[in-house]
């Protein structure tokens, strides 16, 4: 609305320029100029005043994903989700959505360069991005600019710095969701580790035994350990050898020395690593548990949605592994009767997997808040819209009226215990 307002202040601070008298002349010069001024208003495009990424025919949004690399199952599958949800829409009016995708290789840097291309770009809102580290590290580059991050595709639970609203349940939630079902199957509390890699995604499961201990007595001198553990900083920090935690390093899947420093858990506290929640990726997940089986160990075993589905069970089996592992994910079964998940079926085909499904929901929540939107459509408007109430998604609730977290669904499945 910058140039409009400017415009009126103009219009009005030119009227006092001249002397309405009995001076003929000045009356029609003055006459004249504002004729002029009011003529120039009307002409002025409406979509000076529209928010960027906003045209009266679309809506440019943008998301970071990882499409080449190491992980690019992940970003292919967000990105097919996200472009099903949204081919042949529209909202507000008829205005088309335009998604842009960049690469990033899941790496932080290269998410700010491809995040920077996107905003001189113009877009209204980044949607679906991949990636804990890489969200921590756009996110004041998207605050900066005040641009909404919807939907990211983290369990981190980030709250901060700008608008976010995360779609998915916390990855302290999955491993606390897996820790409890574990003590109902006999592990003690005391007898739950974690390894994770050693990160703000790692970081997570550790809040996640956290947060099962604390409603336990007796694990105080464990919860200590693992709050000395979150508390260090930087880029890799040494955080094993300290607590009931193994860490690995974010892009390997050597699995030595977390594994060492369970097992000095074991020897300088007296319990014993009964039940392992991993908050690793695939490959890394699957290593460690290898590596321990190979050292007979006899833990159970339990993985979050970002090192789940199909792709986990084959690397396991390639490596003997075949029960006691608990897989936890934050979409429901590909298999549910759901509405949503029966479109998202019909429009992925053969490439539907849980990450394309969370794509698709990702999507489908975008077009929902877009559409309730009263009135003109900018982003103080669409986040109005998001937090004013729930939204049903053809089965998954979504509800920001109470917080930037919309769904705390959460599926355990698992491959056999016994």
């Amino acid at each position: 609305m910058k140039a409009v307002r400017s415009l009126k202040e103009s219009l009005l601070m030119c009227i006092p320029c001249y002397s309405f008298d009995d001076n003929p002349r000045v009356v029609k010069t003055a006459s004249a100029t504002l004729g002029l001024l009011l003529g120039l208003f009307f002409l002025v495009p409406w979509s000076w005043a529209q928010e960027a990424g906003i045209t009266d025919a679309s809506i440019h949004i943008g998301s970071t994903l990882p499409l080449e690399g190491d992980f690019r199952i992940y970003g292919e599958a967000i990105h097919k989700g996200m472009a099903a949800a949204l081919a042949n829409q529209s909202v507000q009016g008829g205005r088309h959505i335009e998604l842009s995708v960049l690469n990033d290789f899941y790496n932080p840097p290269r998410t700010v360069e491809a995040a920077q291309q996107l905003i001189d770009r113009g877009i209204f809102l980044m949607l679906g991005s991949f990636g804990s580290p890489t969200t921590h590290a756009v996110l004041p580059l998207l605050a900066e600019h005040q641009i909404p991050a919807l939907g990211f595709t983290t369990g981190a639970g980030f709250t901060e710095p700008g608008d976010i609203l995360n779609f998915r349940a916390s990855y302290a939630q999955e491993v606390a969701t897996a820790i409890e079902l574990g003590l109902e199957l006999g592990i003690k509390p005391t007898d739950v580790c974690v390894y994770v890699q050693n990160d703000a995604y790692g970081m997570s499961g550790v809040l996640g035994l956290k947060s099962v201990l604390v409603k336990h007595p007796g694990t105080e001198e464990i919860v200590a350990r693992l709050e000395q553990i979150l508390s260090l900083t930087g880029d890799n920090p040494n955080r094993n050898h300290i607590g009931p935690v193994g860490v690995y390093q974010r892009d390997t899947v050597s699995a030595r020395d977390g594994y060492l420093s369970l097992k000095k858990w074991e020897e300088t506290s007296g319990y014993r690593c009964q039940f392992v929640a991993t908050t690793a990726v695939y490959d890394s997940a699957a290593t460690f548990m290898a590596y321990a089986r190979y050292k007979n160990e006899t833990w159970m075993f339990s993985s979050p949605s970002p090192a789940g589905g199909d792709r986990l069970t084959e690397l396991l089996e390639a490596h003997g592994i075949t029960g006691r592992v608990i897989v936890t994910q934050i979409v429901p079964a590909l298999d549910s009767e759901l509405p949503v998940v029966a479109e998202a079926r019909a429009a992925l085909g053969p490439e539907m997997d849980e990450y394309a499904l969370e794509g698709y929901l990702v999507g489908r929540l975008f077009l929902a808040i877009a559409r309730a939107v009263d009135g003109p459509l900018t982003r103080e408007s669409f986040l109005r819209a998001a937090r004013r109430q729930p939204y049903n998604l053809g089965g998954i609730e979504v509800d920001y009226t109470s917080g930037q977290q919309g769904s705390n669904f959460v599926l355990l499945t698992h491959l056999p215990l016994f």
